[in-house]
């Protein structure tokens, strides 16, 4: 009998499981979800039974299983892979080609070729060659009828070499890498007609990176042919190829997540479940794996609006092509390989909404706009639609550690004024993400030039240390700070993977400050960028975010400057990033401060060449009326000096034909530079050769009094060699008689034994070595007892891979020093003394050594000079000559741009042993108080101070990429330079006269007193007058780009503060100043300066941070 129901089902037998799931949640706290009473004897849905064993999951062979589906091999026909492409022709009838060869390796564009071209019939399958030829294809297609189907219909191409399409009017559209990538041409559908159509392929016998003979750095093989092996339509499958990016991605995610995160195991399952759906050949089954990889993706990774989910993102990609303007290939190739890599991106730009592209460097676009200006067009046309970006400020991705501080300012004030004549706009980043280290005076010199920001990310291949920020104030030797950004992902060549994604959070080492990060991604050093693959692959990377998350949100569409721009916002609002302050020492690529030294004298010599010319032009051109300033000559010259600057040409680490390419370039620059530094000296009555009513005098352009004896053309005076002259400042320096007691002396005290002495120095030299040096006026010895100066030592010189970029940490454990030489001459004064030297290094070479004193009347003669020629035929040997002094330090200085650098000469911590090599300019230094010694150089970049052994590297001989870098002959000068006290004015001024010698000259009138009395700073000798020149915007000057025109005339001059204090100065001209403006370095007026007026003199006061530069427009009256 039943009892009355109230509701509940009160029999003994049945369950109550609301009764038990609150009972559970009282006691564990949770959520118990059972919320139904299953009826007596009703089975759960959960089975009773078991008969069918399931094991876990073996994640390594699962993984491993992965890879079966898209690879090559024994799959390779029943995979993925197979199902590629829908269809294929390349039958003749289809596909017709011909070729013109050009002969004698030239590189004739497009409209001086194939107008007169004389084609041959040619096939696929056929051999292309030699390397660094070129050869123009000429090919006829029709599309069958059966492709009109075809959602997408190509021509492969693919000789495996680089290439360009051009459409038949000449107008270029695809650049081709080869080897199976970029090899591809999207056919427009007016192709699809069934009619013929005709394109021309410009083929480039060298592959990406150049035709190296095996290892990738190793010199180019001038005997490389390449075979046509693809001419082909085709069809591609989108599906499949869009399947095989899906699956790439999650299967990295499955490879890369944590192996305790969800979703590495989610990844798993959906790759694995595509894997038991696929089958081969079956379009459906393709089909069907895609929406299987929508669970991990999302469904949108098709279309650029997987982007706009209103989400926050931390990671920033930005489309990059890193082309290097010479490298394993010359200078020649990479105006080819600009024009095919800009193609490809405008493609890619066209096909892809979310597509940015980034471009620095104002050469390159130099090149596209003189040679392709279609192209150009082209691409300014994107740049105006904000999807192709401008970017660095600078004529190319220089070298900073040897140009002299007004090389980087013209690389400065030539890509500004390119980008902002030419797209209407300066840029706000300098970006340099590939130079082997950084001065410490380019954040001041950015912010001279309208930017606030810079990226790099060479630092991340240090060897030693690993640098500790990613985003940072960086801050210079005055105190003017940048916001650098260094990429986590620590690369400017990025391909999209996912790794790259996860890293750009995971290697980020400012988290702290700020989490977001830049990705620069495409194929670059040899041009490229990015591919439609990197894209899509991108756009899985985000769909991943929005659908499962824990990968960093990546975007795609906004520039780089506002990536800077947001994150200067934050900073502005309060938000804190770390400081570094002074030099970005990379430490790597050590070597690159000596190798290709001839490379390097030329690069010394042009920016003093110039120095003078600019100086004394620019007065001529207010003096003279009738003489035309060269603007156009001028700037030519700094475009070549700036090229040959570019991070793998000076640093030395390019192939032989780019040097070959250099050398043509600077003797252009000499010849020329010479010729209208002749032509500017005329206007004062100065000349280089003697003729009638002339006499002997020196050019002098700096502003100290100056006393030096200079060599007398034998043309001139067959019985006199040298004569002293001398000059109050600037202008025509006048010949001075001596007094024998004044004069320089050598004499031999015994046997092999010489004494050099003038009045301020005594050495004792034996066979080249100098094992004494007296300071006379301190009565100081400068060489500690026991030891020897000039002491030649000769290293091996293998590196761990990088040969003319590298000298490891352990090449001075193989040091051997070279004995003594044989003395094969003197020469007594009193102007000049000297002992020459013959040294043999080996049995292939040998330096021949002149160690000389002049006289020391009215301050010459205060160093004893080395000159030297060497012979050299070593194989990967480091050659170095080593100067002990008596002097303690545990740091000493060097110069750089501007300023002056102090590092460590000791090895206490892995930062202090890194820079075991180091850069410097025309001096290093090691003092105590009250006394120190400089080494001085007039060509030499690489130095190292250890204890008290100051040491300067000479030459090197690494033979890759170029096998016969160094081998040759080579001339260079040093000194050593004893002084009272720290360095001062005297080491600044005298180095600079060392680099920068009198020389003999014949003048005639007064007019070069004008020159003498043009400008002049007095007061803080500190206070160094760097260059003159005119105004850029002048607007009688004939030949430049002028920009905002300014009338009337105008000089520029910019000065630095060398020494490290605050200083004041005073600006004196003779010329009719009528006002003075203080300007950035582009130029702009800052602020006008209160001028006087003075007996007729105009002049003005300047003050100065320690090592500020500063820059002054004078406008002269007209």
């Amino acid at each position: 009998m039943r009892k009355p129901s109230c509701g509940h089902d009160h029999s003994a037998g049945a369950v109550n499981l609301r009764a038990i799931a609150s009972t559970a949640q009282r006691l564990l706290g949770g959520n118990t979800a059972i919320e139904e009473t299953l009826p007596l004897g009703q089975e759960p849905a959960y089975p009773r039974l078991n008969f069918d064993p399931h094991g876990q999951k073996i994640r390594s062979i699962a993984l491993d299983r992965l890879r079966m589906l898209t690879a090559g091999g024994q799959y390779s026909k029943v995979n993925l892979t197979a199902m590629y492409t829908l269809d294929r022709e390349s039958g003749s009838e289809y596909v017709d080609i011909s070729v013109y060869s050009v002969p004698d390796l030239q590189r004739p564009l497009f409209d001086n070729v194939i107008p007169t071209a004389k084609f041959e019939k040619t096939k696929k399958g056929e051999s292309f060659g030699p390397s660094w030829s070129t050869h123009w294809f000429k090919v006829i297609l029709v599309v069958p009828e059966r492709f009109k189907k075809y959602e997408r219909v190509e021509f492969h191409w693919d000789a495996h070499n680089e290439g360009l399409v051009y459409t038949e009017d000449g107008e270029p559209v695809q650049g081709l890498t080869g080897g199976g990538e970029r090899v591809e041409y999207l056919l427009p559908k007016s192709f699809l007609d069934g009619k013929p159509h005709t394109i021309y392929v410009e083929m480039s016998c060298n592959a990406m990176f150049g035709n190296p003979n095996g290892d990738t750095i190793q010199p180019p093989d001038p005997n490389r042919y390449f075979n046509l092996s693809t001419a082909d339509i085709v069809a591609p499958n989108i599906e499949a190829q869009q399947l095989n990016i899906d699956f790439w991605i999650l299967g990295d995610a499955a490879r890369e997540f944590p192996t305790d995160s969800v979703e590495m195991h989610k990844a798993l399952n959906v790759a694995t479940e595509i894997m038991n759906t696929f089958e081969s050949g079956n379009q459906d089954s393709v089909i069907a794996c895609r929406k299987i990889a929508q669970k991990y993706l999302g469904k949108r990774v098709d279309i650029a609006d997987v982007y706009k989910t209103g989400t926050q993102p931390l990671v920033y990609a930005t489309g990059h092509c890193h082309i290097d303007c010479c490298w394993l290939w010359p200078f020649a190739e990479t105006k080819r390989k600009v024009a095919r890599s800009w193609a490809s991106q405008c493609e890619l730009i066209d096909r892809y909404d979310e597509h940015h592209f980034t471009a620095s460097s104002a050469q390159q676009y130099h090149w596209l706009e003189t040679m392709y200006p279609k192209l150009f067009k082209r691409v300014k046309a994107k740049v105006n639609d904000g999807r192709f970006e401008t970017i660095g400020g600078s004529w190319v991705e220089h070298d900073t550690n040897m140009p002299s501080g007004e090389s980087l300012v013209r690389q400065f004030l030539l890509g500004q004024r390119y980008f902002e004549s030419r797209f209407g706009a300066r840029c706000k980043t300098f970006w340099l993400p590939d130079t082997f280290g950084y001065s410490a005076q380019l954040p001041q010199l950015c912010r001279l030039a309208g930017m606030t920001r810079f990226l790099t990310q060479k630092l991340s291949w240090n060897n030693i240390n690993k640098f500790p920020h990613t985003t940072f104030n960086w801050i210079a030797l005055d105190g003017s700070q940048v916001i650098c950004h260094m990429p986590p992902a620590e690369t400017y060549t990025s391909m999209a993977h996912f790794g790259d994604v996860k890293r750009s959070v995971t290697q980020h080492k400012s988290l702290d400050n700020d989490d977001t990060s830049l990705l620069v991604f495409g194929h670059g050093d040899g041009g490229g960028g990015p591919t439609a693959e990197h894209i899509e692959k991108l756009r899985r990377c985000r769909g991943i975010s929005d659908t499962v998350g824990l990968l960093p949100r990546v975007h795609m569409g906004d520039s780089v400057e506002t990536f800077f721009d947001r994150l200067e916002a934050r900073v502005a609002d309060g938000q804190k990033l770390a400081t570094w302050y002074g030099e970005l020492y990379f430490e790597l690529h050590r070597g690159t401060y000596t190798t290709q030294s001839n490379n390097k004298r030329f690069n010394r010599k042009a920016e003093i060449l110039m120095r003078d010319l600019e100086t004394v032009a620019a007065y001529a051109s207010i003096t003279d009326p009738s003489y035309k300033y060269p603007k156009k000559d001028i700037d030519e010259i700094w475009q070549m000096m700036c090229l040959c600057q570019f991070h793998d040409c000076l640093p030395g680490s390019s192939i032989a034909m780019a040097y070959e390419e250099s050398g043509e370039m600077y003797k252009h620059v000499f010849s020329t530079g010479e010729r209208l530094l002749e032509e500017a000296a005329a206007v004062f009555g100065i000349h280089s050769k003697p003729g009638p009513g002339l006499k002997l005098a020196a050019l002098n352009t700096e502003q100290w009094d100056r006393t030096e004896v200079v060599e007398i053309p034998h043309y001139v005076a067959a019985d006199a060699k040298y004569a002293l002259v001398s000059t109050s400042g600037p202008g025509a320096a006048q010949v001075l008689e001596v007094t024998p007691s004044d004069g320089a002396s050598v004499t031999e005290i015994r046997p092999g034994v010489f004494l050099l002495q003038n009045q301020k120095l005594r050495a004792t030299i034996i066979g080249g070595h100098v094992t004494s040096l007296i300071d006379l006026a301190t009565e100081r010895e400068v060489i500690p007892e026991g030891r020897i100066a000039n002491q030649l030592v000769i290293m091996d010189d293998k590196p761990l891979y990088w040969q003319a970029w590298d000298v490891e940490v352990y090449h001075i454990e193989s040091r051997k020093e070279i004995p003594a030489g044989k003395v094969i001459s003197t020469e007594s004064g009193p102007l000049k003394a000297s002992v020459t030297v013959e040294t043999k290094i080996s049995d292939k070479s040998t330096i021949t050594t002149i160690i000389s004193l002049t006289t020391s009347t009215a301050g010459a003669g205060s160093y004893l000079e080395f000159d030297n020629t060497i012979e050299w035929h070593e194989t990967m040997k480091f050659l170095k000559v080593e100067f002990p002094v008596d002097v303690h330090n545990t740091e000493a200085s060097y110069e750089t741009q501007y300023g002056i650098i102090r590092r460590p000469t000791h090895y206490n911590t892995t930062w202090d042993m890194a820079k075991f090599e180091v850069c410097c300019h025309k001096w290093a230094d090691l003092s105590e108080h009250g006394f120190g010694v400089s080494i001085l150089n007039d060509c030499k970049y690489g130095f190292a101070t250890v204890g008290n052994l100051m040491r300067l590297s000479l030459i090197r001989a690494p033979k890759a990429p170029d096998p016969n870098a160094d081998i040759g002959r080579h001339s260079f000068r040093y000194a050593i330079l004893p002084h009272s006290g720290p360095v001062d004015e005297t080491v600044i001024r005298t180095a600079r006269d060392f680099n920068n010698t009198l020389r003999a000259a014949f003048v005639t009138g007064k007019q070069h007193l004008k020159l003498s009395s043009a400008i002049r700073v007095t007061g803080a000798s500190g206070i160094i007058l760097d260059a003159v020149k005119r105004g850029e915007d002048d607007s009688d000057i004939v030949g430049g780009d002028i920009i905002r025109p300014r009338k009337g005339k105008s000089i520029v001059i910019r000065l630095y503060e060398s020494l490290g204090g605050k200083s004041t100065a005073v600006v004196e001209s003779a010329l009719p100043v009528k006002g003075v403006w203080k300007t950035n370095l582009l130029e702009d007026d800052l602020e006008e300066v209160h001028l006087k007026t003075t007996d007729g003199e105009a002049h003005f006061k300047i003050t100065l941070r320690p090592f500020e530069v500063v820059t002054y427009r004078l406008e002269i009256a007209v």
